[in-house]
């Protein structure tokens, strides 16, 4: 009787308890949870005896409506650095019932890029933490593509492909995102059968608990994409895409080729067979590609279409907005409802509503679309966002939305912006960044203090209110992280950074948060923060100290530029020493996810590699070079820091000392005669000017990459004693 009884309370526990438990064991007890029929989405908090209750509509509202009450009435905030919490014996009470409605009934999660930026190496543990995250945030539509290099190998196999030959098209983990989006081949690879195995078995656990929450996963559609030597090799009649900086693009199959049906139907039979159905399909053919004159955009939208509707008649097709993407010939070619846009940068580059660069006059005319969140490019680390640009967005014109979106190139940073974007949906009039950031201090800390709700409105005016008009992709760039020159801003080659705010903001933020420090000693959210902006403030002031640099090598100042030189280096090291002290932020946590994919040495190596050359060259030495992606994905990381971006600076400043020690020795080129005989007053002119020092820096960059000294996520040092020694060092004390 006593099995029976446990058997029918185990059974009887819904999704939200089980989370609830996740978070901490025995907090399903404090609350009750009922799910209720509603037209419309929503959540409410109420109070039945000593319990919470939290009702909704969805496992995943309820969710939502769990996330408010823990925020706003027991202090608690649940978020990348901290997923886990210690509830008080009584929960705080709900004193009347507080509801919030929405009609924004789709809110979807992710990129491509994040499934390559941040969860290349992710395993079970780490995807059920993501996707409690998820529920907390309200997300139902979250992108699910994880394993679909099986699927393709399954279908290349089909068609007569080798292993080997498919090692040459499937690209390796930290590069998959960018393969899946027909921007490259095989860079990375080939992968091991192990890896396959593994991301099988991870997806199928991912999609279980996703249909658990009452969440509707969006798997990968077929989009045309076929191996670049398809027409080779399987006669088929395909467009050549050419080259994605230096790598060679994957081949986009023609509607008209008489095969095409033949092919999709294979890829979603094996898709199927694997991971069953979906309601929603993932597909963004032609992403990033020029137009071309002989495809036929319409048809090709109806083939695509009509390849997705054969698998589930009610299927819904998910396409990014992003740069020429939808093609319009495209969209208008299908039918109402049958299409839905992720309005991937509306917070910056809208193609709805308000003036942008992209802005589109007819927005996607009668298909539905999300508004999303982008935030975050290449995963880099640094403090972001458009507060005021992304409320005066999100409460503007939005005909035909019908949910957000968080669309991040890379997670896990700037907690703040996730967190406003996710409650916009449950708060139906506009309200100012001022009145939400009380609140969001008192949720972050579980405490009202002046210093921090300071340091957060310093914050909230500057380096978090980048204005319209600017475009730059994503946080304030470490000048740490860039290639070292004359000239140096931002340090990969597409972020369009400009500057926006006064860098010495971020360091009078450092300041007020680490005059916290006595009442939140200990406080997990409280340090993650502290080391972060403290860390932005010493790369701000970095800036400045690299212009006072480079100031004293163009006055020929030596001796101030070897101190200021010197004093730069010491900032770079204090950074990696304050970054040590978070596993967030160190280089292990990163390296050592990717060798515990491995089930061998050689596989370790692989995966290490992958890892390793995703954060620095990206590609190979044209990639590098020239392919602009060198750096994309830098990082402010502990470990990399001091043994990769470190050597750079060194030898650059050694190169321009040695240069302009060079300057006090007789200068023979410049005299008359020899090769400079003919040469003009204006050409002599410039070789007296301070000349760019050359220095190969692949050649530097390269055999880091091939390294496999150890890195470990273990966090070392003091955070409060290292942020004050970085405070007092920028105070000149």
């Amino acid at each position: 009787m006593l099995l029976f009884c446990a058997a029918c309370i185990q059974l009887s526990a819904t999704p939200v308890d089980d989370l609830l438990e996740r978070i901490d064991r025995g907090a399903s007890k404090k609350f009750k949870i009922e799910l209720q029929k509603s037209q419309r989405d929503f959540f409410e908090l109420d109070q039945t005896g000593h319990r919470v209750t939290v009702r909704g509509n969805s496992w995943v509202n309820i969710a939502s409506g769990l996330n408010w009450y823990l925020k706003y009435y027991a202090g608690i905030h649940l978020t990348w650095n901290q997923m886990h919490a210690k509830l008080p014996p009584v929960m705080p009470r709900v004193e009347k019932p507080e509801r919030h409605e929405t009609d924004l009934t789709l809110r979807y999660d992710f990129n491509y890029c994040t499934f390559s930026y941040s969860m290349a190496f992710w395993d079970w543990q780490r995807w059920e933490q993501e996707i409690d995250w998820m529920a907390l945030h309200g997300v139902n539509l979250p992108l699910a593509i994880v394993g679909e290099e099986c699927v393709w190998r399954n279908v290349l196999l089909k068609l007569g492909y080798s292993e080997e030959q498919i090692g040459q098209f499937i690209a390796g983990p930290a590069f998959l995102a960018w393969w899946e989006m027909n921007n490259l081949e095989g860079w990375g690879g080939p992968l091991p059968r192990s890896w396959y195995d593994r991301q099988e078995k991870l997806q199928k656990q991912i999609l279980k608990r996703m249909k658990e929450l009452g969440m509707h996963p969006v798997l990968p559609g077929y989009c045309g994409m076929v191996p670049h030597d398809a027409k080779e090799r399987l006669g088929l009649n395909v467009s050549d895409a050419g080259l994605w900086n230096g790598f060679q693009r994957p081949a986009n199959l023609l509607p008209t080729d008489k095969r095409f049906d033949e092919v999709a139907t294979l890829y979603y039979e094996e898709l199927t067979r694997l991971f069953g159905r979906a309601d929603y399909y993932s597909m963004d053919p032609f992403h990033e590609s020029k137009d071309d004159a002989a495809i036929d955009y319409a048809e090709a939208g109806r083939k695509l279409m009509a390849a997705m509707k054969r698998v589930n008649p009610k299927a819904t097709w998910v396409i990014q907005g992003w740069t020429e993407n939808p093609r319009p010939e495209m969209a208008n070619a299908l039918k109402t409802g049958d299409l839905l846009v992720l309005d991937l940068f509306s917070e910056c580059r809208p193609m709805f509503g308000p003036a942008s660069i992209w802005r589109r006059e007819e927005g996607y005319g009668q298909h539905q679309w999300l508004f999303c969140l982008l935030e975050n490019f290449g995963n880099n680390v640094g403090l972001h966002g458009r507060m005021d640009q992304l409320l005066d967005n999100f409460y503007g014109d939005k005909r035909n939305c019908c949910g957000i979106g968080f669309t991040m190139e890379g997670s896990e940073n700037n907690p703040v912006m996730f967190e406003l974007m996710s409650e916009l949906p449950w708060r139906n009039e506009k309200f100012t960044k001022e009145e939400w950031i009380k609140d969001y201090v008192r949720a972050r800390y579980g405490l009202s203090n002046s210093a921090l709700l300071d340091a957060w409105n310093v914050l909230i005016h500057s380096i978090y209110n980048c204005p319209a008009g600017n475009n730059q992709q994503g946080p304030h760039e470490s000048i740490f992280c860039g290639r070292p020159s004359l000239n140096n801003f931002q340090a990969s080659s597409w972020s369009k950074m400009r500057n926006y705010y006064d860098p010495n903001a971020t360091r009078q933020a450092a300041r007020l948060m680490l005059a916290a420090a006595n009442s939140l000693r200990g406080h997990n959210n409280y340090e993650y923060d502290l080391v972060d902006i403290t860390r932005q403030a010493l790369a701000d002031q970095a800036r400045i100290q690299y212009q006072h640099t480079i100031a004293d090598y163009k006055a020929f100042n030596i001796e101030g530029f070897k101190r200021n030189a010197d004093r730069f280096l010491q900032m770079l090291l204090l950074q990696d020493e304050l970054l040590g002290t978070r596993p967030e932020f160190r280089l292990g946590h990163w390296t050592e996810a990717a060798r515990s994919c491995g089930s061998s040495p050689e596989e370790k190596r692989l995966y290490e590699w992958n890892a390793r050359v995703q954060i620095t060259t990206w590609g190979n030495r044209f990639c590098a070079d020239t392919g602009g992606l060198r750096d994309y994905a830098h990082k402010e990381w502990q470990g990399l820091l001091k043994d990769f971006y470190y050597p750079r600076w060194k030898t650059y400043f050694d190169a321009l000392l040695e240069q302009m020690e060079a300057q006090l020795k007789p200068q023979p080129e410049l005299l008359g005669g020899g090769p400079n005989a003919n040469k003009t007053s204006a050409e002599l002119f410039a070789m007296a000017l301070p000349q760019e020092v050359k220095i190969d820096w692949y050649a530097m960059e390269e055999p880091w990459t091939l390294q496999q000294n150890t890195y470990v996520a273990k966090p070392e040092g003091n955070v409060l004693e290292i942020a004050t020694k970085i405070i007092r060092f920028l105070d000149g004390q």
